[in-house]
């Protein structure tokens, strides 16, 4: 195996796999780097290293290497600079129009919900946390970790938590996980285990909460929302996952006579799972806190990083009932060990600091500017349709005037570059024909959610 850095030529940098067994080594070597440029491997343009360092690393002669390079430059894969290297000629490779296999395309104006703008993602408070966690961490902190989570990051969240959301928690009582995702997988697991056989998510809801409680073993059940949040009454689950604080997906919250009702029903020997995956934008209404602090005992509480910083980041943290606790950690142990210690000593550091505070002010002043861009739009293309669900979060609601073919609606949008998101993609069994849609606005710039509602209304008087 070598090592190639299609920059700089040197041996040090992205690795690419050639094996050459007995044999007729040059054929191989030269049959090798054919491959390696036709799959785009080795890109059009890029360095391959030089004839000594190549030799070097698959242990033959250097002529052997030599005389490959000579066959491929007279085949056209690639060409020599005098005094610069090998490289891959301009014209081979991936033919043009075939995108590699990690191509995505992209639709323009995209309104997936949830996503926060990855543009802002604060590099440079990032990079200075990182930097002074590097330079002051002792050796430990590059051991395997605490499988609960670094101890720093969960003093400061456990603190946070109480000030902004009203979590009763203490430090030893969180888990750091690989984000939201993760934690709803080791809770699925820990339940179970504990024998724990159903549980009832919101319909509509979050898809992939489903499939990862359902893969951890639990029968899941659906639970009706209605305007003042999830049905309590019709509960018939021994667990519920919900979203108090700003419903996913039709935003609205739980209402007080509902968020009284749910509590009797945990105490009653029901586990709730607390889901506060946007809380902290909020733009018209004053702070609700979390419902955990009303039953802590009875209540998992679920955060994650992704909303407010960056999903790529992969944290995420549960505040977790003692009767809950072993078994989570037991579940953390079997699937990772634990977390990356640096990410979290980095994300402890912007707590300490307060310039985590500092970041979601400036990320709420910019996502309400962007929902109010939303509301314009609404209100100028589609003057017929009705907005809910918009006084937090990264999304809204809007009912549509008629109800429209789901699947039509998704392939003509995406003949103009716009993605939009039908109520029924959240729903357990839903109908071919939808009258919402779930509009996401954090991730777009107040022009193009204009310019993407615009081309919306245009896809609506064509259906």
């Amino acid at each position: 195996m070598t090592t190639i850095d299609t920059e700089t030529g040197t041996s040090f940098g992205p690795e690419l796999l050639i094996q050459l067994p007995g044999g007729r080594r040059r054929a191989l070597l030269e049959d090798r780097l054919r491959e390696r440029v036709r799959d785009g491997t080795l890109p059009a343009r890029s360095r391959l290293p030089s004839s000594r360092a190549l030799s070097d690393d698959l242990g033959v002669s250097r002529r052997l290497v030599v005389e490959a390079y000579a066959q491929l430059l007279a085949e056209g894969y690639l060409v020599s600079r005098q005094g610069a290297g090998t490289f891959v000629a301009k014209t081979a490779g991936v033919p043009d129009g075939v995108p590699p296999p990690s191509a995505v395309s992209a639709l323009r104006f995209d309104f997936f919900p949830g996503a926060p703008d990855l543009a802002s993602f604060p590099r440079a408070l990032w990079l200075r946390a990182l930097r002074e966690v590097l330079r002051t961490a002792p050796p430990s902190a590059f051991a395997y970790p605490d499988a609960r989570g670094a101890p720093e990051l969960r003093l400061a969240l456990a603190a946070y938590l109480r000030r902004v959301r009203g979590v009763v928690v203490e430090p030893d009582a969180l888990v750091i996980c690989a984000g939201a995702t993760q934690g709803l997988a080791l809770l699925g697991r820990a339940l179970a285990h504990r024998g724990t056989r159903s549980v009832a998510v919101e319909d509509p809801g979050l898809p992939p909460h489903r499939a990862v409680l359902e893969y951890a073993g639990l029968e899941v059940r659906g639970a009706r929302v209605d305007d003042e949040g999830v049905c309590v009454e019709e509960l018939s689950a021994q667990a519920v996952l919900c979203t108090p604080a700003h419903q996913c997906p039709t935003g609205v919250v739980l209402s007080p006579r509902r968020r009284a009702a749910l509590v009797q029903w945990a105490r009653a020997g029901g586990i709730v799972i607390e889901d506060d995956y946007d809380a902290e934008f909020r733009y018209d209404r004053a702070p609700l806190g979390a419902l955990q602090g009303l039953a802590p005992d009875r209540v998992v509480y679920l955060g994650t990083a992704s909303k407010t910083l960056a999903p790529g980041l992969r944290l995420g943290w549960l505040a977790l009932p003692a009767t809950l606790l072993d078994a989570v950690v037991e579940a953390k142990v079997l699937d990772d060990l634990g977390s990356s210690t640096i990410e979290q000593l980095a994300l402890a550091r912007l707590i300490e600091t307060a310039a985590y505070d500092r970041h979601l002010r400036k990320a709420r002043r910019r996502n309400r500017a962007r929902r109010d861009a939303l509301i314009g739009a609404i209100a100028r293309s589609l003057p017929q349709a009705h907005l809910s669900g918009i006084s937090a979060g990264l999304h809204a609601l809007v009912r549509l005037p008629r109800a429209v073919d789901a699947g039509q609606l998704l392939i003509d949008a995406a003949r103009r570059s716009v993605g939009v998101y039908p109520l029924t993609l959240h729903m357990i069994d839903p109908p071919s024909a939808t009258d919402s849609l779930v509009l996401g606005y954090a991730g777009l710039s107040e022009p193009a959610i204009r310019e993407g509602i615009r081309r919306l209304s245009e896809v609506l008087e064509t259906l």
